[in-house]
């Protein structure tokens, strides 16, 4: 008896990856696991799966912890697939050249892995057609290219209904257009969405021209990426870093980092030790995790101090050698 365990993000290229590998796996002799998850909870899921030699694949995310990518090193044996199909800079950066990741950072993490199964003929048909036009919706979201308006619409599923239910209607139907009602019922929420956004704007905690922090319980899941794209993108005078803090039910803090300057990604790197902080994703889309016992205050100060240490690290490093060769041949 096969197990196939899928372990992918909660947002909308995670799960559309997540609905990619069960079209891979549904009716081919395995039984199907999902775990959709965070950085928090990776790390556990693959060392569970590492020890019940269970058989897994990790969609748009990656482990936190040294010691997680140590065992990975030692348990995986050539030939065998990639287990790891994403596209943060983070990772390729922090472990590059794993043969048991494929890891591509100029597009979302669900095309990283539809291409990589149509190379090898693992989709056909109908199933495939479906999925390739899903992806790119995906791919247009995640990468924030804007040319498919019903992108929002489909994240907006997310945020009304949870990543498990848009995974189970992608299991039972991945077709990329929206029925009417869902089409119907998703365009109304963007719509209360913008007032929640109002509100959050009016209740801003801590804006200053380096750091806007949202306080919880003002924006739904989902509600960030759009939030943040406003404030960045159409704001006058946009602050550096738009941070969105949220208690989990565990008790401990996720944190939506998004900036237009690579600051998010750097943040990240210089907060996240792997036991107590964790944390990851794309220069200017990221996400830190903070144990419970963080108050909200402090973790304010915490990317404060951050910010202040990046920009004295930018101010200190003086010209490059690039600069310096420009100026000779100027």
């Amino acid at each position: 008896m096969k197990v196939i365990h899928i372990i992918s993000h909660t947002d909308l290229d995670g799960v559309t990856a997540a609905a990619v590998a069960w079209h891979r796996y549904f009716n081919n002799g395995y039984l199907i696991k999902v775990s959709l998850t965070g950085y928090g909870d990776v790390d556990n899921l693959v060392v569970e799966c590492l020890k019940k030699k269970e058989n897994f694949v990790v969609l748009d995310l990656f482990c936190q912890r040294t010691q997680t990518v140590d065992m990975l090193d030692k348990e995986f044996e050539l030939p065998s697939e990639p287990v790891f199909f994403d596209h943060h800079k983070t990772t390729e950066e922090r472990f590059p050249k794993r043969p048991w990741a494929m890891v591509d950072t100029s597009m979302c993490a669900a095309k990283v892995y539809f291409e990589w199964l149509s190379e090898r003929d693992f989709l056909k048909g109908k199933i495939k057609e479906d999925l390739a036009g899903l992806v790119e919706i995906a791919n247009d979201r995640d990468l924030w290219i804007g040319k498919i308006p019903e992108s929002r619409l489909w994240q907006a599923y997310i945020t009304m209904c949870g990543p498990y239910s848009l995974f189970a209607r992608l299991a039972a139907d991945p077709s990329p257009k929206l029925a009417r009602w869902e089409h119907e019922g998703t365009t109304q929420f963007v719509k209360m969405q913008e007032e929640r956004f109002k509100r959050a704007l009016e209740e801003i905690s801590g804006a200053d021209k380096d750091l806007m922090f949202v306080k919880p319980n003002i924006l739904e899941f989902g509600d960030v990426s759009d939030f943040c794209g406003l404030v960045l993108d159409k704001m006058e005078n946009p602050p550096l870093l738009v941070a969105v803090a949220n208690r989990r039910p565990q008790g401990d803090w996720s944190v939506s980092l998004r900036s237009r300057n690579a600051l998010a990604g750097r943040i990240v790197g210089l907060l996240k030790d792997g036991r107590k902080v964790r944390g990851g994703g794309h220069a200017d889309a990221a996400a830190l995790y903070f144990p419970p016992n963080y108050s909200e205050e402090l973790i304010k100060d915490s990317l404060q101090s951050a910010i202040k240490a990046v920009k004295e690290q930018e101010q200190s490093a003086g010209p490059t050698l690039g600069d310096l060769l420009k100026g000779i041949k100027d």
